[in-house]
């Protein structure tokens, strides 16, 4: 049985082409591994910094942050991306934008549910599910950075 998601998304961006909400569902849905209630907030750089100072104690604005609330009946939590820091990494690393937000989405859920990248091992792991969930919903590894988006 497929794990159920309740899901709503905040559009604080001003960004112009954020990905379609369904397209948001559809990557956290992709990434679920049990019952999970998730808000996910696109943000702007002032936000992403203001909430990567307070909780984090980073003087940057980053591209997603994660902020799991309970792990009972279900899992729950917020997930944070920064717009502007998305579409500028998705611009360096000649990925298309919808690729990139489909990345940090199912990374963001992923966190959610206890996968972590402090330790190299962890880190290993948490790139191996990222990579096959990605691949099953259409998108390029998104740890192979390319010089040229041809």
């Amino acid at each position: 049985m497929m794990p159920e998601l309740n899901f709503s998304i905040q559009i604080a961006s001003q960004l112009a082409n954020i990905p379609a909400r369904t397209l948001f569902r559809k990557w956290s849905k992709a990434a679920l591994r049990v019952d999970t209630e998730v808000t996910i907030r696109i943000v702007d750089a002032q936000e992403a910094l203001e909430l990567n100072s307070t909780y984090r104690g980073k003087d940057y604005a980053t591209n997603v942050l994660t902020f799991p609330l309970t792990e009972t009946p279900h899992l729950m939590g917020d997930i944070i991306i920064c717009a502007p820091v998305v579409e500028a990494e998705a611009k360096a690393q000649n990925k298309s934008l919808e690729a990139h937000f489909a990345h940090l989405t199912v990374h963001g859920i992923l966190h959610l549910h206890g996968y972590d990248h402090e330790t190299e091992a962890q880190a290993e792991l948490m790139e191996a599910i990222e990579i096959q969930i990605l691949a099953k919903l259409g998108y390029a590894n998104p740890y192979l950075i390319t010089e040229d988006a041809n």
